[in-house]
């Protein structure tokens, strides 16, 4: 018997049918794992949507300072001791300004379990700005949970509103497609840049906590709520990410919150047993300084926590905190 059919024609249609139906599931295949990650971004008409790039809000006469006040449970005394020991919020707040406070408001949580941005520090730092002459003060994040929720349950909208500022929730109109330039992660990556571009000055507020991938989540960790989309495939890079971040944002300050220390099972908590007192605030303009000397709050070091050194070799700040003369303060 023959092993050729003897319709020529049919096996030809049998043959494209197979073809075809074998380039529809590549394609098929392709479009499920563009969905989760296209390393190559949008075609160009999705790139010409970019905006400018995001401004820096360091302020060039203001250098590396770093103060950290120790031994008060008191977060408003804390931070405007701290802020003082600066210099006072005239040095970074002028009349007229338009004040961004990012705050991590990641988790539809109560302010007791430190697992978001403590209510009495948005109070405070709010008052102050306004006080120095601030035209208007902006609160904002793209929270894990639902963002209403979160804003709610943390304290943080109640807490904005007593003060005189303003929470913005991080609505679709307020992303754009984003590239930090020379980044591998952050490409044509959707971002909360809406808030950014209405501001003169930014100020990042963050709790010392452990985190179970980048090992600590503090001030830089904390840019992590400007990104939008599905931010999770990041995780597997955790620490580059966080060193994209450190140089997508030049903060005028950022304040590190250490009064309770997320010890054990952060970033989110839940039990009072994993936190620790450790009466500790600390502020400056250098976000990679800052959390250097925080990593001491959660018994790691810069081997334990590598964005930090990453973070320094971008050019993001220092991790030899001691460099900047550290001004010390009892509360």
């Amino acid at each position: 018997m023959s092993n050729h059919s003897e319709n020529p024609g049919q096996d030809r249609r049998a043959f494209l049918k197979r073809l075809a139906c074998s380039a529809l599931g590549m394609v098929g295949a392709g479009g499920l794992g563009l969905a989760f990650w296209d390393r190559q971004g949008p075609p160009p008409e999705a790139a010409r949507t970019l905006g400018e790039r995001i401004p820096d809000f360091a302020l060039p006469d203001q250098g590396g300072k770093l103060a950290v006040v120790r031994g008060t449970a008191d977060r408003i005394r804390g931070v405007q001791m701290a802020i003082q020991a600066l210099g006072g919020i005239e040095q970074f707040v002028r009349p007229g300004d338009h004040v961004l406070l990012k705050v991590n408001a990641a988790f539809a949580l109560p302010p007791m379990l430190c697992a978001t941005t403590h209510p009495d520090l948005v109070t405070q730092v709010s008052r102050l700005c306004l006080q120095a002459g601030a035209a208007r003060v902006w609160v904002t994040d793209n929270p894990i949970n639902d963002p209403t929720s979160c804003f709610a349950l943390t304290g943080i909208d109640a807490a904005a509103r007593a003060a005189g500022a303003r929470v913005l929730l991080p609505t679709e109109d307020r992303f754009e497609p984003y590239t930090v330039p020379g980044a591998r992660l952050i490409r044509y990556w959707p971002t909360l840049t809406g808030p950014l571009r209405r501001v003169d000055k930014v100020i990042g507020m963050a709790p010392v906590k452990d985190h179970h991938r980048s090992g600590a989540s503090m001030t830089l960790k904390n840019w992590y709520g400007l990104l939008g989309g599905r931010r999770n495939i990041f995780h597997q890079q955790i620490h580059t990410i966080i060193t994209e971040l450190a140089t997508m944002i030049k903060p005028t300050l950022v304040i590190l919150d250490g009064t309770m220390s997320m010890m054990h099972n952060g970033p989110t908590g839940g039990s009072l047993d994993d936190l620790k007192t450790t009466y500790t605030l600390i502020a400056g303009t250098d976000p990679v300084a800052v959390d250097a000397m925080g990593a001491g709050l959660l018994d790691r070091t810069l081997e334990d926590l590598p964005h930090l050194r990453m973070a320094e070799r971008a050019g993001a700040g220092t991790v030899d905190f001691r460099s900047l003369n550290p001004v010390e303060v009892n509360g």
